[in-house]
């Protein structure tokens, strides 16, 4: 077991109308709110409206910024901070899924600062504050409502970048599975794939711990039984709460627990494929995860023979990887990209692999094992 520390300051309130203990947080947080949200499905849902009353009832002065994206983009982050500047906001709610959080995040330390976003990302600058930020849940699948990590676009340079810094872990996050009911079958079939994903990258990073192994194993098995039952049953109140707490605490920090870092050569991967062909997240990662167990097999052949075993009951590596592919399959998410993409190049693909430097934190992925994990990924 590795030494590691813990440290977690997000109060969550879970579950049926928690929304209602929104507008005394925002008391004592702040009084001038910027509202960030996405595409508009908030609006539908009644989501928004129930933020909106809160915001009201605590006698706040709200702006909003809307239209992030699935794939969220540094120019939005970049122009919902300057809006927060020019309205002197002293708080960030943000009301959407792991994208709209994300940008939440970087808009409350750009905020605070006189340059892009970005420069964050390429390591150009430091940080020193943050504005504080509340979030408010409608889409399971990232952890972001719990943990300090964003993850945002540039397309101008074709990259995904992620970032990372205590100051964005948010302050207060409102998770009522009610919120998630209105989720189409498709994207609640890629945030559950986010949830296992996210449990396979600490499983395969630095450090072994078996009580924090048996974790990371339940919320697997979880999302995998909980998460077909879901799929068959949009409506159920009780499998989207099952699946929202799996997915928050995939990545709230838990299955690091007796582990110096994850691994997250996956996320590297998926990231590349969401840039070039705007996949959604976790349908990049129903692509790059078999490929990338394939090409360390016989590396960490008991490894994931041993996982396997745990999930599935089967009997060794190859068919663990089988069982995975499997699953994914069954809840209608890409293996391979032309499930997604018809026209793909794999030349180009291998020289955006290459100019992101995609690798693994523990794993090492090589410039000549691009060419074979692009041809996994595609491989009929």
């Amino acid at each position: 077991m590795d030494n590691f520390k813990v440290y977690n300051p997000t109060s969550l309130f879970f579950g049926r109308n928690v929304i209602e203990k929104l507008n005394s947080c925002i008391d004592e947080t702040g009084k001038r709110i910027l509202l960030i949200y996405g595409q508009g499905s908030v609006k539908k849902n009644g989501v928004y409206d129930a933020v909106r009353k809160q915001i009201e009832m605590a006698g706040a002065t709200v702006f909003e910024y809307s239209g992030i994206k699935s794939n969220p983009v540094y120019t939005d982050v970049d122009a919902a901070a300057d809006m927060a500047k020019k309205n002197n906001v002293d708080l960030i709610i943000a009301l959407g899924g792991g994208s709209v959080i994300d940008s939440a995040k970087m808009t409350a330390l750009t905020a605070c600062v006189n340059h892009s976003s970005w420069e964050f990302f390429i390591r150009k600058t430091t940080v020193e504050k943050a504005l504080p930020l509340i979030c408010v849940l409608t889409l399971a699948a990232t952890g972001s409502e719990m943990n300090p990590y964003a993850v945002i676009q540039n397309d101008a340079v074709g990259q995904k970048l992620s970032y990372g810094h205590p100051l964005i872990f948010p302050k207060y996050a409102f998770l009522d599975p009610s919120y998630t009911i209105s989720v189409p079958y498709n994207y609640t079939a890629y945030g559950i794939a986010d949830v296992v994903a996210h449990a396979l990258e600490a499983y395969f990073g630095k450090g072994q711990a078996d009580l924090t192994d048996n974790i990371v194993v339940e919320i697997i098995k979880e999302s995998i039984h909980k998460g077909q039952m879901l799929l068959n049953d949009l409506n159920n109140y009780e499998l989207r709460a099952d699946i929202m707490l799996a997915a928050t605490m995939a990545l709230n920090g838990i299955t690091m627990y007796g582990r110096s870092f994850g691994d997250w050569g996956t996320h590297s991967i998926g990231h590349v494929l969401s840039s070039l062909y705007g996949l959604p997240h976790g349908a990049s990662l129903t692509i790059a995860f078999p490929a990338w167990m394939k090409l360390h097999k016989n590396k960490l052949d008991k490894q994931i023979a041993v996982l396997g075993k745990k999930v599935f009951n089967s009997n060794s590596a190859e068919d663990t990887i089988y069982e995975f592919e499997g699953f994914f399959k069954k809840i209608k998410t890409p293996t391979r990209l032309y499930d997604f993409v018809p026209q793909f190049d794999k030349d180009n693909i291998i020289i955006e692999l290459s100019k992101n430097k995609v690798n693994g934190n523990y794993h090492n992925i090589s410039e000549s094992d691009y060419k074979v994990l692009v041809e996994l990924m595609t491989a009929h």
